[in-house]
């Protein structure tokens, strides 16, 4: 490029000897132009060789690319039959699963039905045992009360005076009419008045405990204008054994009376001897609520 732009030169000074001044400028000004525009092209060759490197690394990573889609490919190929594999493996697992939890599923189901079938059971035993244990203690409170009774009644027992029964897990202390009335009276005899006081004194010695007080006779009709039957009169006995014993100290609101007349008796009335057991007065000692415990049928 040099060595043209100095030929140019020689030609131009060469020229000035034999060509006038404006003709001279003229070619001047034409030389300069050619010289930019040599420049210009030699900029812009410079600049489109550029552009083909870059276009030619631009090929080579699209061919790059191109090849490594290829290869992804052909091992997506392979991975996805890989995968078909284990897919068809794990659906023929997961079945194999699903028959085995169905079955492990019926018989859980069968145990936790068994299961609380049997805790039921288990809970009913435990409360039929708790309520027998609430019966027998009850019963043992019960039989040492009525063995403490005993004791403190065992003079007028061997007297003859009174007896003590269990009659339908109650206790009863049982008197002879004979030795608290004459025959149709309701006045209680001086004999019968202080056996009541000596029973009116035991009973006191227990706390906060009911009694009914029952009057009985035996099935002879009673031959009197004032009472209509032995209901009237069997009433009127437990009354005024139930007055005398409060005159003894015992609370009103602890007692009650009730006349059986013959329909409850204790021996048949076939002979003077158990008519004479029938024709009683009975003090019964109520149970209190918690001695009121139910045993538990065992065949339920």
């Amino acid at each position: 490029m040099k060595f043209r732009l100095s030929l140019l030169v020689l030609v131009l000074s060469a020229a000035t000897a034999c060509v006038p001044h404006d003709r001279y400028d003229a070619a001047l000004k034409d030389a300069k132009s050619a010289h930019a525009s040599a420049d210009k092209l030699s900029a812009d060759l410079v600049a489109a060789r550029a552009e083909i490197d870059r276009l030619n690394a631009a090929l080579k990573a699209a061919q790059d690319g191109v090849d490594q889609r290829d290869r992804s490919l052909a091992d997506g190929a392979l991975t996805t039959h890989d995968l078909q594999t284990k897919l068809d493996d794990a659906t023929a697992l997961n079945e194999q699963l699903r028959v085995e939890l169905e079955r492990l599923g019926k018989n859980a189901d069968a145990l936790v039905a068994e299961k609380g079938s049997l805790a039921t059971a288990l809970n009913e035993a435990k409360a039929r045992l708790e309520e027998l244990r609430k019966a027998q203690a009850a019963a043992d409170q019960r039989a040492a009360l009525f063995r403490q009774l005993a004791l403190k009644f065992q003079k007028m027992i061997d007297s003859g005076q009174l007896k003590i029964k269990l009659r339908d897990g109650r206790m009863v202390i049982e008197l002879a009419n004979d030795v608290l009335f004459d025959s149709g009276q309701t006045v209680v005899k001086p004999e019968g008045q202080k056996a009541i006081a000596q029973v009116a004194t035991v009973l006191r010695s227990i706390p906060n405990r009911r009694y009914q007080v029952a009057g009985h006779t035996d099935n002879v009709p009673i031959q009197s204008g004032r009472f209509h039957s032995n209901w009237d009169l069997s009433t009127a006995r437990a009354v005024s054994v139930v007055n005398f014993l409060i005159t003894q100290g015992l609370k009103p609101e602890l007692l009650s009376a009730s006349g059986y007349g013959e329909f409850d008796p204790v021996a048949p009335n076939d002979t003077p001897q158990d008519r004479a057991k029938n024709r009683r007065i009975e003090i019964t000692l109520q149970p209190n609520i918690d001695e009121l415990v139910a045993v538990p049928d065992a065949a339920k």
